[in-house]
């Protein structure tokens, strides 16, 4: 073999393993260019807006202080808050308002929404709460029974039986077979509350949490038969809602264990 033809295999040998390389380098590449992450946030789009929730009554000052966590979770958010009576709400919502979340205090004022196929998705209960009677502080009446609330002369006030509080403290008193005939019914737990803060009461059949957000303004007092009365709870999206994406972390939070312990702390008991 000459001198020349040597040489020339030569080169051709470097040319095909240079080539080799190549095609292994970019197989590598490509491969490398697959399997690199997505930037964070990337899979989720950054909240913004208002997401407006219709809540009970009886939920206000623990969404208030989950309201304002969203907001800080989330800048640029603003939650807005409608608290009422769940049965109105429930009429509101069926009937056009505008609203992205809805929080009822029983089954029942939820199954007006997801009747009328204004719900998305399946509603979930997030908490329970019982009821408790809420005295003038002090309890200068002596209140100790559910029996009690039937003397004759003592101004009781109820929530109205479509509301979720009065129709619980209904379900009570058939319990207890008792019967009443408050001085007034009130359309949520607030007001009925209310009467007793202002003495235009003596007393009044309401949920432990609020006698414990009303701090020293009443007295609570338990009683055996509201353990037969216990109310669900349920949350949902709202298929009039302008707001999904925040809608969905708001409910988010309400059902996270953060969303659990505030809840926890106002007197609510676990779903």
């Amino acid at each position: 073999m000459t001198r020349s033809v040597r040489r020339t295999r030569r080169v051709l040998q470097l040319a095909g393993a240079g080539a080799a390389l190549m095609a292994l380098s970019a197989c590598s590449s490509s491969s490398d260019s697959s399997t690199e992450p997505a930037k964070p946030g990337s899979a989720s789009p950054k909240l913004s807006g208002t997401v407006t929730v219709f809540a009970a009554a009886s939920l206000k000052e623990s969404f208030t202080t989950l309201g304002k966590e969203f907001e800080q979770q989330h800048p640029g958010t603003r939650v807005s808050f409608n608290f009422g009576g769940s049965d109105t709400l429930a009429a509101s919502i069926t009937g056009g308002a505008p609203a992205d979340v809805f929080a009822a205090a029983s089954p029942k004022t939820m199954a007006i929404v997801t009747d009328k196929k204004d719900a998305v998705g399946t509603p979930a209960t997030f908490v329970r709460n019982q009821l408790e009677i809420a005295t003038l502080p002090g309890n200068p009446d002596k209140v100790s029974s559910l029996k009690d609330l039937t003397r004759s002369g003592l101004k009781v006030v109820l929530c109205d039986k479509t509301v979720p509080c009065g129709a619980a403290a209904q379900k009570a008193l058939d319990a207890a077979e008792l019967k009443l005939t408050p001085v007034s019914y009130e359309q949520d737990v607030k007001s009925a509350l209310n009467k007793v803060e202002l003495k235009e009461a003596d007393a009044a059949v309401v949920y432990k949490t609020d006698v414990k957000a009303a701090g020293g303004k009443v007295e609570g007092v338990e009683f055996p038969e509201s353990a037969k009365a216990v109310n669900a709870y349920p949350i949902v999206r709202l298929k009039n809602g302008q707001n999904a994406e925040a809608a969905k972390a708001f409910i988010a939070l309400v059902q996270s264990a953060e969303g659990r312990k505030v809840l926890s702390a106002a007197g609510f008991l676990k779903p």
